[in-house]
């Protein structure tokens, strides 16, 4: 196995995805071919089964664009299915503590290091190498979206075994103010972002950030290389919208 995405953030390098939450593998397919470094299918707040989540990592074969998915939960159950499935990375929401980081890479290894059981089915259908590999390759990311995230930061990213910590920035903004959108002027909330990327780059680990277009050189600037910009939904949004409104122009 080799995670071409963990290896450009390991040497320091910007990388740009986007989250996919349309359940096709025609969308999945598209994407991956477009330029982006990584997706992200998202299993925690799209309505994806396992076995959508598979023909969406089937359809990216062939392209250098790197798998990752956010499961529903830390839960090792649905970790260890994931990855069975050919996942090149785990993005795990609500890590808050040592603990519950500590737990995700138990989940996301084979032991001795870790507890997943073996059948990985899929992930090692057309290489020999993945067991051998997959502890080294598969990437582990903390999703940090609560003040206790932030507060215990520095211990979640010295887990041996965590590789990157990315923000989602709605939530912690809910957890936070209470309220949605995030408010980038409200120095609580900068304050604990700032907090973030300081860490981050103190324990030399790479920190994401989810984005728009509004957004994406607003975080890069501030040190963030594990980002998204937008998601397929979104963008079939725009361009329907786009395209419906030039239609419309001339029509009186």
């Amino acid at each position: 196995m080799k995670n071409l995405l963990k290896e450009k953030l390991m040497k320091g390098e910007q990388v740009v995805g986007c989250f996919v939450g349309l359940g096709h593998p025609d969308v999945t397919e598209v994407i991956s071919r477009m330029g982006f470094d990584w997706v992200l299918i998202d299993g925690e707040h799209a309505p994806l089964s396992l076995e959508t989540m598979q023909m969406m990592l089937q359809a990216m074969n062939g392209s250098d664009c790197t798998p990752i998915v956010r499961p529903a939960w830390n839960d090792p159950v649905l970790i260890k299915r994931i990855l069975d499935i050919g996942a090149h990375g785990i993005l795990v929401p609500w890590v808050n503590t040592k603990e519950e980081a500590e737990a995700a890479v138990r989940a996301c290894k084979y032991p001795p290091v870790g507890t997943r059981g073996f059948g990985p089915r899929r992930a090692s259908r057309n290489d020999p190498d993945y067991k051998a590999t997959a502890n080294d390759e598969v990437m582990v990311t903390v999703q940090v979206e609560t003040q206790e995230a932030v507060d215990n930061i520095e211990e979640i990213l010295s887990v041996d075994g965590i590789d990157a910590c990315f923000i989602g920035p709605w939530d912690l903004s809910s957890n936070i103010l209470g309220r949605v959108p995030p408010e980038f002027d409200n120095p609580v909330y900068s304050g604990a972002i700032d907090r973030v990327i300081e860490v981050a780059n103190k324990v030399g680990k790479p920190a994401g950030f989810y984005c728009n277009m509004n957004t994406i050189a607003w975080a890069q600037e501030k040190g963030y290389t594990y980002n998204t910009v937008g998601e397929a939904d979104g963008f079939l949004d725009y361009g329907a919208r786009v395209a419906l409104e030039a239609a419309q122009k001339n029509i009186s």
